[in-house]
């Protein structure tokens, strides 16, 4: 099979960017823990490498309850000359609670380039922590995301109450609501900025003293949104320490390059290679921590087709940058058919790409 199946994700009606309007729900069953994996040392053949620029996991909003052991999690991978991690994958364990975002976060990851790099590895502990004791910085990254619902009134609190009244009920509305232009502003492939303005209004609901409280240091968004704060005006009468986040989606990270599909063809192949039809076609769902961080990647699939077209004994050639692509073209390529044949086939390959679409590289994934 010469062709490929292309995929990619429908983000066309996704923002650029946006202001963020918080949700604050008081919680009836108890506080939430918010978990975060912390990423260790990294080491490459031995060596210790410091990387240019290491993305943490998101922050995650665990579960009411007994706060659960440390946990940790290793990861192999490579790196190639530009400084790029490929080849991503977990050694021990297989899983780990809300580590959804481990591998990704370390694709978007860059260390020095040169040189490759090979047999590198890093660990991953596992931080639980209540809302009081939580860092102010992850309680404002996590209110970005919200993989996990809204942001519970305990940490929004700790947010509000470091500066001043303006958590005082009722929250003061808009009444001009002023945005950066985002498509201006530099984006950071496969990671979403973000920057939390602080500032205080006068009984008109003129804005004063804004400023960044927390960002990831993009300082064009940083400036754009302390601008765009300065022009808004609020009801709600004269209040201090009022906070507002803005963030800017990420820029897509391209796939790395892939091989040619049929060099990596079992040698036993009776599979006629000009055949890429399906009659019932692959069920394309693109991953969704990648979509998220708009990474893309591609694996090479190899598998053997029934005399009645169902395809089975399906194992990953290859896959980048990480081996979750791998995992998830096994699950695209099991819900398609083949057409039906005399002796059916062993030793097919197909390659699956992911890809964010429709044509807008800036399209972000909320």
């Amino acid at each position: 099979m010469r062709g490929s199946i292309m995929l990619a994700a429908a983000l066309a009606a996704h923002p650029v960017g946006a202001a963020a309007p918080f949700e604050v729900q008081p919680l009836s069953n108890g506080d939430r823990p918010l978990a975060a994996w912390l990423p260790g040392t990294v080491r490459c053949d031995g060596a210790v490498v410091s990387p240019v620029t290491m993305r943490r996991p998101l922050t995650r909003l665990g579960w009411s309850g007994p706060t659960p052991q440390t946990a940790s999690l290793t990861v192999s991978f490579d790196v190639d000359q530009a400084g790029r991690p490929l080849s991503i994958r977990r050694v021990s364990p297989d899983y780990g609670a809300y580590s959804e975002d481990v591998l990704p976060s370390l694709a978007a990851s860059r260390f020095p380039a040169g040189e490759p790099r090979a047999k590198c590895q890093i660990t991953y502990t596992q931080r639980m922590t209540a809302m009081a004791d939580t860092p102010v910085e992850d309680l404002v990254s996590y209110s970005l995301y919200r993989p996990d619902g809204d942001l519970p009134w305990s940490g929004w609190n700790r947010i509000f109450t470091m500066n001043g009244d303006c958590a005082d009920r009722p929250l003061p509305p808009p009444l001009v609501q002023v945005y950066p232009d985002f498509r201006k502003i530099p984006a950071t492939p496969g990671s979403r900025d973000w920057s939390m303005v602080t500032y205080d209004q006068n009984a008109r609901g003129r804005t004063r003293n804004v400023r960044t409280l927390y960002s990831t240091g993009n300082t064009a968004l940083d400036a754009a949104s302390v601008k765009a704060m300065r022009a808004s005006r609020h009801s709600g009468g004269a209040r201090a320490g009022c906070v507002y986040p803005y963030w800017r989606g990420p820029r897509r990270l391209e796939a790395p390059p892939s091989p040619d599909t049929m060099s990596l063809r079992p040698a036993t192949s009776n599979c006629d290679a000009s055949d890429d039809r399906y009659v019932t076609q692959p069920r394309l769902i693109y991953p969704d921590a990648y979509g998220k961080r708009s990474i893309e990647g591609w694996a090479i699939v190899a598998f053997d087709v029934a005399p009645w077209g169902e395809l089975g004994n399906l194992r990953v050639l290859a896959s980048q940058p990480t081996e979750d692509f791998g995992k998830q073209a096994l699950q695209v390529l099991r819900s398609a058919r083949k057409a039906p044949s005399q002796t059916g086939h062993v030793g097919c390959v197909d390659k699956i790409v992911f890809r964010m679409g429709p044509a807008d590289e800036e399209a972000a994934a909320s």
